[in-house]
């Protein structure tokens, strides 16, 4: 919990409209605890406000966040005792869940009389204001959808350990559908620990809640009654509240709209059996009854892929090895070793199956250049201005080369060269029998790009806006300029260079004029490198999302929102897209629909790419880890 800050109710609230329930509302412009700044309002309840909020953490990106309030107006003691419990219980529920449809707990503090829980931020609309914005019911195969992935995260709660979770409160204003048009459920309030013979006061929502809630019983089909209630309610448009209870019987669904199938009819009829023990015993049970008829009506051909992933996989990695400081680059593998390199001035090798230490390599600078291997040897920068090359059995120098700057990209090998930028706004071509420059490109700035090479010419950007594309004799055939930086690293594929800037633009440019093809606009500028797949580039921005553009006419194909900036270049393997973001979380999504298969947070920040070998995908954080992932 982070806690700490001043908090002055007086000066930093302000009245509301009887909405509100008499209560005072925080001002924008409020900072909690020296780190959340308050925007607006997005929600309103009888015990508190849900606001927008900044998280100043952060100070170079904007990073939103909800910040869920509480105030404890209660006169009694013992009961203003228990409800702060019932909110530190929601809290630490919620922090030990790790699933796409349930918001990530960032933080929870208590002060004086008021409670805050700062939670991801869900961009979307709740199925209650759905249904208030058309007058037809929902159509049945979102429904389906939409209960499929509800069944789903039950599922994970429901199997939760070390104990289960029993939701108690489905209902249309707890399920909210994101901007990629997919459930996250919200406000676990009430959700509660399940132990079998257990029972407590009544909790929960008249009319979508079972009669055994109402005697203070809570089980797994209590959340399967709850949600085969809202399924109705999305399909008829008939409130449960405004209805006598459990009298879903005398008002069946085809009567009401007769354009609902039969099969549908009877899972939801089943799901809301006035008796526990006739209704379906497990929520995997009826999650599959949904997606058969889904396959049968044809409404999972609705997903763009052809086929739904609905559970993101609980991932934990293979083996972790611990640096001495950051990673911030990316990590090579061959021959069954990991080298990665730090910033503690050292590069690693590694056992890839095994994450053991083998040797490490000591130079005078951090180590952000992914290290290339060939014929048995090891070139990489530093940041002490020097370009190295080292046996890769062991670690032992053979020789190194000295520019007049820090080398934060990568080297690549060709025509006996290497080949490597420097922040001393020069580009170098070093003979690798001499230990000598061939020749070198002044620049208008550090050159940050690792270079692509074809057969007969090299590309590389710089952070003079500056993109070069010369031959090997180090002449200039053409350049193009950009508005901002470019840091990220070109590809070339059927003639056509392709490239991102800080300007906010994916270019696609002629490989051999420079004539500009089409420009892709993102919302915020990118860093990453561009990654060519079946057709389409993959490429991350500062906006927070994951882009899938079309090669031949930069159409959006899809885009996939992370929680933070996406600092790390995407890696293709299998058909799974891993990447990185600046927040510390690591991604796999499909390649085919962005969809998010699974996320694991790290303690930094991720900027490198991910490396794949032997269905392991290897990632370095700036929490001094290095990562070994099932592919």
């Amino acid at each position: 919990m982070f806690a700490g800050g001043n908090l002055d109710t007086k000066s930093i609230t302000q009245p509301l409209d009887n909405e509100s329930g008499g209560y005072l509302q925080l001002s924008s412009g409020t900072i909690l605890t020296n780190r959340y700044q308050i925007q607006d309002v997005i929600g309103i309840g009888g015990m508190g406000s849900v606001y927008r909020a900044r998280d100043l953490h952060f100070p170079n990106v904007v990073k939103l966040v909800a910040v869920k309030e509480m105030i404890n107006q209660s006169p009694d003691t013992s009961v203003r005792d228990t409800i702060v419990k019932n909110f530190e219980r929601e809290a630490n529920i919620l922090v030990t869940l790790n699933h796409p449809s349930i918001p990530r707990i960032f933080d929870f503090f208590t002060h004086e009389e008021r409670s805050y829980l700062v939670m991801e931020l869900i961009f979307g609309k709740d199925l209650e204001a759905i249904l208030k914005s058309t007058l037809d019911p929902i159509r049945e195969d979102q429904v389906i959808l939409w209960a499929i992935e509800v069944c789903d995260v039950l599922e994970y709660l429901h199997t939760h350990r070390p104990e289960p979770i029993i939701f108690r409160d489905i209902k249309p204003q707890n399920l909210m559908v994101n901007q990629q048009n997919h459930i996250v459920i919200v406000d676990f309030g009430i959700a509660k620990i399940f132990k079998s013979g257990q029972k407590g006061t009544m909790i929960g929502t008249e009319g979508y809640s079972p009669p055994e809630q109402y005697r203070g019983e809570a089980t797994f089909q209590t959340d399967i009654y709850a949600l085969g209630a809202t399924m109705h309610h999305l399909l008829t448009r008939r409130d449960p509240r405004l209805e006598a209870p459990f009298s879903f019987g005398d008002r069946p669904i085809r009567s009401i709209n007769t354009n609902v199938s039969v099969e549908l009819d009877s899972i939801i009829t089943k799901a809301l059996c006035y008796k526990p023990e006739d209704r379906f015993q497990f929520v995997t049970e009826m999650k599959m009854a949904l997606i058969a008829l889904a396959q049968k009506t044809g409404a999972l051909s609705k997903v763009a892929s052809g086929k739904l992933v609905i559970q993101e996989q609980i991932v934990k990695p293979v083996w972790t090895f611990k640096c001495e400081d950051e990673i911030r680059g990316s990590a090579t593998v061959e021959a069954n070793t990991v080298y990665v390199g730090a910033y503690d001035n050292n590069l690693y090798a590694v056992d890839a199956a095994k994450g053991q230490f083998k040797w490490k390599h000591a130079v005078d600078g951090g180590v952000i250049s992914k290290p290339l291997f060939t014929n048995g040897n090891l070139y990489f920068g530093s940041e002490d201005g020097k370009l190295y090359a080292i046996q890769a059995a062991n670690g032992k120098k053979l020789w190194d080369y000295q520019t007049e700057g820090p080398i934060r990209c990568s080297p690549k090998m060709a025509e006996g060269h290497i080949f490597i930028g420097s922040d001393d706004f020069n580009f170098y071509a070093i003979n690798t029998s001499t230990y000598q420059k061939s020749w070198f490109i002044h620049t208008e700035g550090a050159v940050r790009s690792t270079p692509f090479l074809t057969s007969d010419l090299i590309y590389f950007g710089t952070e003079g806006n500056e993109f070069i594309c010369a031959d090997y004799r180090g002449q200039v055939k053409w350049r193009f300029w950009a508005k901002r930086p470019i840091t990220s690293s070109p590809i070339v594929a059927d003639g056509i260079v392709y490239f991102s800037s800080v300007d906010s633009n994916l270019y696609a440019l002629d490989a051999r004029t420079g004539w500009v093809i089409w420009r892709f606009r993102m919302a915020k500028g990118s860093v990453t490198n561009p990654l060519c797949v079946e057709g389409n580039i993959i490429i991350g921005s500062a906006d927070g999302f994951l882009y899938c553009v079309e090669k031949s006419s930069a159409r959006e194909v899809w885009r996939f929102k992370s929680e933070h900036q996406v600092s790390g270049s995407p890696l293709l393997y299998n058909d799974g897209l891993y990447f990185g973001a600046a927040d510390g979380s690591f991604y796999c999504v499909d390649q085919k629909t962005g969809r998010q298969r699974w996320k694991f947070i790290t303690g930094g920040a991720i900027t490198g790419t991910p490396v794949g070998m032997n269905d392991l995908i290897y990632i370095g954080s700036t929490d001094m880890e290095l990562y070994a992932f099932t592919a």
